[in-house]
């Protein structure tokens, strides 16, 4: 027969200082280890043909009396059949699933942008993602259990600006469904999304073309950009400038504000947008016309600053920026971007540019895949010629009258 332990008292194992494991006694197989700084209990107990260590909890937070009730329990469990060990990650799979329950809409969202921000292209996008969810989709679902979701909920953020800010609302149905699925593969939701929308939504909503109205950005006829040109030329400022620049290579805002002088060969005429700042995702090179090279050459150099259109105190130049330039000009009538627009109109009505030129000029996506496909080159080269153009045309004198860029003779540029 095994020897039993001696019967320690509180006091006796409160004196226990050395590493070690020693029995207390009281029950069989109960323990106190200690490992440096740590004193915990553990049960020595055979289940079935196994020996195995139970953990029962640190000491002194566990008395000695607490630890042997405990052991005992467990004891008398393997007795009656019961594994202690297999009870313990049942009830903690039950916790885990209770816990999922209680998983708040808002809990999923802000893991899901903390997940997949580092993949996204910049820090506006993420804002963007959670100034939405804030605005219309906390509201209403953000204190809610992710699990209890359903689509009379989802209706019920949408419907009210379903038809009055259809593109926000298409934009905010389209998270809502990424956080679902994010909860539903993190086991904290079940069944189908409720947000889908082909097979499901689309049955309960009008499709976005039918109710969306369609704003296009506010754009300058081409017949009165040279005009608006010599306007602009005569105004100071950074602002100005990096308007002028925009107009003169067709460019997004962004693109042009954030520009650093890194991205520019001034001897070679590219610049060079870095893909994270396109909104296809895609490096683009622009080619640069003398004219779009002597502003830059002519701008300053601002001490401490990576940027060529600075802000005032540093920083990148804010896009109000240059909607200011338009209101300062009386011209509020019109957007930054209306002017790709402009330069789109003038391209495709009295060039005879190739429509992919064109395009690519844009950075616009081919719509057709197949040509897409094949269209690997970027057409640098014929680019240049066609931004070198559209430089002339924006320096002619206003009214007049001579346009030397009529389709029938440009048949050279096709």
């Amino acid at each position: 027969m095994a020897k039993k332990a001696k019967e320690l008292s509180a006091l006796a194992v409160q004196r226990l200082k050395e590493p070690g494991r020693y029995a207390v006694g009281g029950v069989d197989g109960l323990h106190l280890r200690i490992v440096g700084d740590s004193r915990a209990w553990v049960l020595r107990i055979k289940i079935g043909n196994r020996r195995c260590d139970i953990g029962l909890g640190p000491y002194p937070e566990v008395s000695l009396a607490d630890a042997r009730d405990a052991a005992r329990d467990h004891r008398k469990k393997v007795r009656d059949g019961i594994d202690p060990l297999q009870e313990r990650q049942q009830a903690r799979a039950a916790l885990r699933v209770e816990r999922a329950k209680s998983k708040t809409f808002k809990d999923c969202a802000e893991a899901y942008v903390e997940a997949h921000k580092a993949g996204w292209k910049n820090d506006k996008h993420v804002k963007q993602w959670s100034a939405t969810l804030e605005t219309y989709a906390y509201p209403k679902l953000g204190a809610l259990p992710v699990a209890a979701i359903d689509t009379g909920l989802i209706q019920d953020v949408l419907r009210p600006i379903w038809g009055v800010k259809t593109e926000t609302a298409s934009r905010l149905r389209g998270r809502i469904e990424s956080v679902l699925d994010w909860a539903k593969v993190n086991g904290y939701r079940e069944g189908e999304n409720p947000a889908r929308w082909r097979g499901h939504l689309d049955k309960l909503l009008p499709a976005r073309n039918k109710v969306q109205k369609v704003e296009h950005h506010a754009a300058l006829p081409y017949a009165e950009v040279g005009a608006f040109m010599a306007d602009l030329r005569k105004r100071d400022g950074i602002s100005a400038r990096a308007l002028e620049f925009s107009v003169l290579c067709a460019s997004r805002s962004g693109e042009v504000r954030n520009a650093t002088w890194a991205e520019f060969d001034l001897v070679g005429k590219v610049w060079t947008v870095p893909g994270d700042r396109m909104k296809a995702g895609k490096e683009h090179r622009i080619p640069l016309s003398d004219a779009a090279v002597a502003l830059l050459k002519a701008l300053p150099r601002v001490k401490g600053s990576d940027y060529v259109f600075p802000a005032p105190r540093g920083g990148v130049l804010s896009d109000m920026a240059l909607t200011a330039v338009l209101k300062r000009m009386e011209r509020g009538d019109l957007t930054q971007h209306g002017f790709r627009s402009t330069f789109r109109d003038w391209a495709g009505e009295t060039t005879a540019y190739p429509r992919e030129v064109i395009e690519h000029a844009l950075a616009h996506q081919l719509k057709d895949k197949a040509e897409a496909a094949y269209q690997r080159g970027d057409l640098l080269t014929k680019r240049a010629r066609l931004m070198s153009d559209w430089t002339k045309y924006c320096s002619q004198p206003p009214n007049s009258g001579e346009n030397l860029f009529k389709l029938n003779s440009n048949k050279k540029n096709a």
